[in-house]
């Protein structure tokens, strides 16, 4: 069977229970606004009773919870959250598992150069994180238009998933690097999601500190909040730059490692 199809088929199970969480979490946030809206409460004095910090860590900043905009600029970092550790896990276990389940043998003698194999493998990873993004963007879009009818969020929306894709493209890529490098198959998985957990503590680190803003290079939460893109209307192109840059460097420490890798059989 092709490679890239057979990825692609292997990987859809995760990808639904995936998806339901990200509806769960949309429409739960949605939902939470929708009531408070409904209820004629202050959402916006109701948050101001938490310590600053902790909403920080959330990431509430600056944005208005007292419109739909606001609230789903919350909502998006657990989105952030959702997608990379899917990324980063996926990236890992598309090349790790060979390794891990003992196929290692049985597909590298098929006719096909390991180039090529990473070449599929990478290509179906790609397939997996793009539609992961656009069930995101549809549900969002259209919880948000029932939730919210009164705001059109469509294009907040439509700038954070694009922001979001870049995010899922760095964490795409660190989990084929660390299954490329790592001699534990076991291990790369957990190494990916590991760094997303301290790319996460560096934000947190950094919101709640005020003056660590020379960190935000080494959290990708922080090339792309949603108070900031929501307020510009546009993502930093610096940024963008970034996540390229690491995920091309990523992409080619895979291949570089990955072809002369000694796989267990």
């Amino acid at each position: 069977m092709n490679v890239f199809i057979r990825e692609i088929k292997a990987n859809l199970k995760s990808l639904f229970f995936w998806s339901i969480g990200v509806l769960a979490v949309i429409a739960g946030g949605m939902g939470k606004y929708a009531g408070f809206e409904s209820s004629g409460q202050d959402i916006g004095a109701m948050f101001s009773q938490f310590p600053k910090e902790l909403l920080a860590i959330f990431g509430v900043g600056n944005l208005d919870l007292s419109t739909a905009a606001g609230f789903y600029g919350v909502i998006y970092i657990y989105l952030l959250i959702m997608a990379g550790i899917h990324a980063a896990m996926l990236g890992a276990n598309i090349l790790a598992k060979e390794e891990r389940d003992k196929t290692s043998e049985f597909l590298f003698v098929k006719p096909i150069s390991r180039q090529g194999i990473i070449t599929a493998k990478v290509m179906a990873g790609l397939v997996n994180v793009l539609l992961f993004n656009i069930l995101s963007l549809l549900m969002s879009i259209g919880i948000a238009a029932k939730t919210a009818a009164e705001e059109n969020l469509n294009g907040d929306i439509l700038m954070l998933m694009a922001g979001m894709l870049f995010f899922q493209l760095i964490f795409l890529f660190i989990g084929t690097a660390m299954a490329a490098l790592s001699p534990k198959p076991r291990a790369a998985a957990s190494g990916a999601a590991g760094l997303l957990l301290g790319s996460y503590l560096i934000y947190a680190l950094i919101q709640v500190s005020g003056k660590l803003d020379g960190l935000k290079y080494l959290s990708p939460f922080k090339y792309f909040e949603a108070e900031i893109i929501m307020a510009s209307k546009s993502l930093d192109v610096f940024f963008i730059v970034l996540s390229l840059a690491i995920s091309g460097i990523c992409l080619a420490m895979t291949y570089a490692r990955y072809t002369r890798k000694d796989l267990s059989v």
